[in-house]
C-alpha cells in the first residue's frame, strides 16, 4: 500500500464517528439508523448515465456554486482515495456503487457527517440524511433543509403528470427515499425474516443489506426501504419490525443467545484473518448480546466496528481480511 494510502487510513480511524453513532438512539436495540435521500436532475442535461464528461463536470460546477451561493459550510471531496472510499462507504455516508474516479464526480459532507451530497451519482444530485436509532423526522429534516439552500439557484427538472424526473423508473416521482437499517437477528433465528421480507416486497418496501442494494441481510443486518408513500406507511412497516423482532428474541431465549454469540466469540478471538461475510456474523451475535446485557462490547462499539471494515478496492483481500480479524479481536478482548 502507497504511504499516503497508509497514512490516509490512520488519520480517517482517528476521526469523529458520523451523527448516526450517537449514543441517543431511539429503538436502537433494533435500529441503527435512519436514512432519508431526495435525488434531483437540472433541467437541460441528460442524465448521468447518457451524459459526455464535459457536460457532466458542468452539473458538478453548478452544484458546487450552488452550495458556495447559500454559504452551506459544507466539505468538499473531489477524487476520494481508496481508503477515503472504504471509509465512507463503511459509514454509510456514500453509496456503495458510487464511481467516484470518473469525470464530474463531487461529494460534500457537513462538519457533523448528518448530511452527504454525492453528485452525479446516479442523479445529478442527492442528499441524504443520516439519523441514529429510529428517527425519522430528524432524518427528513436535515435533507430537506439541505436541498431548499442548494434549489435556491439550482432547477430542477419536473413535470406536473411525472413529478420529479429521474433516469430510474421506481424512483420518479417523488424523489426520495425512505430508509433505516435493522438488526433482525431473531427474526432470522426464527426462520421468519424471509417470509417477512417477501411480504413488505408485495407492499412495495425493499430489504437489502448493509451496503445497499447488491448487498445481502448477512448478519441479519438489513436495510428496509421505500421510494413510493407517505411516511405513516413507512412507519408502519417498520415499528411492526420492532416489535416482531423483539417477540423473535424473545422466543429463542438467554441460552441461545449465549451458545451463539459465546461460539462467535471464540470464532473471532481464534481467527487470523475473517472474510466480510464472516466478520458480519460475528458482530450480529455480537450486537444481540451486548443489548441483552452479556458482557463487552455495548451495542453502539458493535455498531461503530461495522464502519470500520474494509469493503472493497482500497486492499487487497488478505489484507483486508487480516484487519478485521485484528478489528475484532480487538473488540471482544475489550
Amino acid at each position: 500500500m502507497a504511504d499516503g494510502e497508509a497514512w490516509k487510513r490512520m488519520a480517517l480511524a482517528a476521526s469523529p464517528p458520523p451523527a448516526w453513532l450517537a449514543t441517543d438512539a431511539p429503538n436502537g436495540d433494533v435500529v441503527l439508523s435512519t436514512r432519508f435521500r431526495l435525488a434531483r436532475n437540472l433541467v437541460g442535461f441528460r442524465f448521468v448515465h447518457a451524459a459526455p464528461d464535459v457536460e457532466l463536470r458542468h452539473t458538478m460546477e453548478l452544484v458546487l456554486a450552488a452550495a458556495r451561493e447559500c454559504d452551506l459550510g459544507y466539505e468538499v471531496h473531489k477524487g476520494l482515495t481508496h481508503a477515503e472510499r472504504d471509509h465512507l462507504v463503511a459509514t454509510r455516508l456514500v453509496s456503495a456503487d458510487y464511481e467516484w474516479t470518473l469525470p464530474g464526480r463531487a461529494l460534500l459532507l457537513d462538519p457533523e457527517r448528518t448530511v452527504s451530497v454525492m453528485v452525479n451519482e446516479e442523479d445529478h444530485l442527492r442528499v441524504q440524511a443520516l439519523s441514529p436509532g429510529w428517527s425519522l423526522a430528524a432524518a427528513e429534516g436535515a435533507a430537506h433543509r439541505c436541498l431548499a439552500r442548494l434549489g435556491g439557484s439550482l432547477n430542477f427538472a419536473f413535470s406536473p403528470e411525472w413529478g420529479y424526473l429521474m433516469p430510474s423508473p421506481p424512483n420518479l416521482g417523488a424523489g426520495h427515499r425512505r430508509s433505516a437499517m435493522l438488526h433482525l437477528i431473531g427474526l432470522a433465528g426464527t426462520e421468519r425474516l424471509p417470509r417477512i421480507m417477501a411480504a413488505l416486497g408485495e407492499e412495495g418496501i425493499a430489504v437489502r443489506g448493509l451496503f445497499g442494494e447488491s448487498s445481502r441481510a448477512v448478519g441479519a443486518f438489513a436495510q428496509v426501504s421505500a421510494t413510493q408513500g407517505g411516511p405513516e406507511a413507512f412507519s408502519g412497516a417498520v415499528e411492526y419490525l420492532i416489535r416482531e423482532e423483539r417477540e423473535s428474541r424473545t422466543a429463542l431465549g438467554a441460552e441461545h443467545l449465549g451458545e451463539r454469540s459465546g461460539a462467535a466469540r471464540d470464532f473471532a478471538l481464534g481467527s487470523r484473518r475473517l472474510g466480510l461475510g464472516d466478520a458480519l456474523r460475528v458482530l450480529g451475535w455480537l450486537r444481540w448480546a451486548a443489548v441483552a446485557g452479556i458482557g463487552t462490547p455495548g451495542p453502539r462499539d458493535v455498531d461503530a466496528a461495522l464502519a470500520t471494515l474494509e469493503i472493497r478496492g482500497g486492499l487487497a483481500e488478505e489484507e483486508a481480511s487480516r484487519k478485521r480479524a485484528e478489528r475484532l479481536r480487538r473488540l471482544v478482548e475489550g
